[in-house]
């Protein structure tokens, strides 16, 4: 009969079901940050999506881009991930073995001096990785380096404007303190994100020319100061960056009145809302 059991296990293994009750399973499942996704999916929507191409995933960190481009793409596809994040390329490694790939090709090193030949990649994607580039502008030639005649790059980024919410709150509580000299280290700080057009010159500078540019924006939402502080993420990504534009000695008092005017934005709003303004950068390796 049509869709019984013996009818299943008669399929190849690699479309037999999935069972979630394996220990491997729950090990492996559900790691994507929730604050790359929003990136993530709004790249996915517009990179090109075929068979036979050759993907450079910059910046893979724990692999979400990469697996997600080559169960797409298929078999006929490779993906090759590459990033200098020992602990993250482990992980992948793991989830490939996991879900049986074997079109996925990993390269721990920096993403400066990539191990690949000249003229050997059909698509690059970076989803944030740029944020994260010790050296972007060497990144980005590297990338036009090892990039085929035609092809895209397709990059996502949040923009400076990100979480304005929490630095205007964050100015505030410097002035109240009498940190006057830390206001430049906090406009600095909000700066290095980058805008539309400095990510457009970074690319067009390593022999890009930019196609299109998708700008949205999406909101973190919090009950309070209190539990965006000790958000996981949040300490992860931001904290310390934070904690460096705080005058010295004066770390714990900064900290406690930042804490207690975010809880007090919060009550007369009703939430802590942050907007975080993102970018998806459509780029082009001139040629046939």
């Amino acid at each position: 009969m049509p869709g019984d059991r013996a009818d299943m296990k008669r399929l190849p293994q690699d479309l037999q079901e999935i069972d979630p009750t394996t220990p491997e399973f729950g090990d492996l499942y559900d790691e994507l940050p929730l604050w790359s996704a929003p990136f993530g999916l709004m790249l996915l929507e517009r990179v090109p999506l075929k068979p036979g191409l050759t993907i450079l995933d910059v910046g893979a960190g724990t692999g979400f881009l990469t697996i997600e481009l080559a169960e797409r793409c298929g078999a006929g596809t490779k993906v090759i991930a590459v990033d200098p994040w020992t602990a993250a390329m482990s992980r992948l490694r793991r989830k490939i073995a996991q879900r049986r790939l074997d079109n996925i090709v990993l390269l721990e090193q920096d993403a400066s001096a990539i191990d690949l030949p000249d003229a050997s990649v059909d698509i690059l994607v970076s989803n944030l990785g740029i944020n994260n580039f010790a050296d972007p502008p060497a990144v980005l030639r590297e990338c036009f380096r090892v990039a085929r005649p035609g092809a895209a790059l397709h990059l996502t980024t949040n923009l400076a404007g990100h979480m304005a919410e929490f630095y205007e709150v964050y100015r505030d509580v410097l002035t109240d303190l009498g940190q006057h000299d830390r206001l430049e280290a906090l406009k600095d700080h909000v700066q290095h994100r980058g805008s539309v057009e400095s990510v457009e010159e970074l690319l067009e500078s390593a022999g890009f020319e930019v196609t299109q540019v998708v700008t949205s924006a999406f909101r973190m939402r919090f009950a309070d100061g209190s539990s965006f502080l000790r958000h996981h993420f949040i300490r992860l990504g931001f904290v310390p960056g934070w904690k460096a534009i705080a005058a010295d000695g004066s770390l714990e008092a900064t900290f406690e009145l930042l804490e207690q005017r975010l809880n007090a934005v919060a009550q007369e709003c009703g939430e802590l809302a942050l907007t975080i303004p993102m970018a998806c950068f459509e780029a082009r390796k001139h040629g046939a």
